[in-house]
């Protein structure tokens, strides 16, 4: 049997792109000393390991809703049959109990004050939409399900509710203004531990951690000082080699980009040229205009080759020099 693997919530793109936005902030207010952005930046990331727990929370509280609704119907002058024998399929949802005892979730709730306390209303809107949900509805009315579809019913209530939930995009932010971007790629760590889960497990199953190990403390350290402390000799090499545009009229978030790319692909000796181009241009494409990520591949490129041809790139390892 192969052993389970576990990944860390804090990838390295979510690094980049928390420094590539403290980048942003810090060309807006020239006063931010390092010590501030470093501080701003793992709290950022901090921040979305909180909203990662928040995630997983989500199908607990909708079961709750679902709890007290079942339980109103039953306190009702004159019940009906269905109101005495309600459907408890969501209810008794295997996954969700998985979620609701265990216990790295619950420990780091409780110890970080985070939850959904003031929000029942707006779950108690969501699971009323998610009730008119065709793949709901085949789940309450399966004559059997497994283990499964508990997984399913709830992958799917995140999967196509979650992205389009108005209410939720307003309360993140009343509750953090670092989780303007986190949404999508937090759900998707939340939606992997969840597809992950067997009904074995039990209330020791570990979750994603923060960071798979202190290498990417580190990474995340380093490239945030390199960026902010080499950022006039990053300038002048793209300016060197902003052939036919005049570097006053690069787009700031272009700049901002490839000032990253090139701590990354200067300070990181195990970091492949590859790997790191291939990340700065999806962040492009994200963040910048439309031709940005061909703009910019264009400009490191020039700027790579001419350092490899001075030596002053050096990458250790096994096919590690390529572009």
């Amino acid at each position: 049997m192969q052993p389970e693997v576990f990944y860390d919530m804090i990838s390295r793109r979510l690094i980049r792109t928390k420094i590539l936005q403290i980048l942003y902030a810090i060309s807006r207010k020239e006063d931010t000393s390092l010590a501030a952005a470093e501080k701003e930046l793992f709290l950022s990331l901090q921040k979305a390991y909180d909203l990662y727990h928040l995630m997983l929370l989500i199908p607990i509280e909708l079961c709750k809703v679902n709890e007290w609704k079942i339980e109103v119907a039953r306190q009702k002058l004159r019940p009906t049959y269905e109101d005495l024998h309600p459907n408890m399929r969501f209810v008794n949802n295997r996954l969700i109990e998985l979620l609701r005892i265990n216990r790295q979730l619950q420990k780091y709730i409780s110890e970080n004050k985070i939850g959904w306390a003031p929000y029942a209303d707006m779950f108690r809107s969501l699971f009323n939409n998610v009730q008119q949900r065709s793949y709901f509805v085949e789940y309450m009315s399966k004559s059997d399900i497994n283990f499964k579809d508990d997984v399913k019913v709830v992958s799917d209530i995140l999967e196509n509710e979650i992205p389009q939930w108005t209410e939720l995009e307003i309360a993140l932010e009343e509750m953090s203004i670092f989780w303007n971007d986190d949404l999508d790629f937090v759900l998707g760590m939340a939606l992997k531990t969840i597809k992950g889960m067997k009904e074995s497990d039990t209330a020791d199953k570990p979750i994603l951690s923060m960071y798979k190990t202190e290498e990417d403390i580190d990474f995340a350290r380093k490239l945030l000082r390199k960026a902010i402390l080499n950022r006039d000799e990053y300038h002048e090499l793209i300016r060197q080699h902003s052939q036919n545009w005049e570097f006053d009229r690069i787009a700031l978030m272009d700049l901002l980009i490839m000032q990253l790319a090139l701590a990354e692909i200067l300070e990181f000796q195990t970091i492949p040229i590859k790997v790191s181009f291939n990340e700065y241009i999806e962040l492009a494409k994200i963040y910048s205009t439309e031709n940005s990520n061909h703009f910019i591949n264009g400009i490191l490129d020039h700027i790579v080759k001419e350092l490899k041809n001075q030596n002053k790139i050096i990458k250790i390892g096994k096919g590690l020099i390529e572009t």
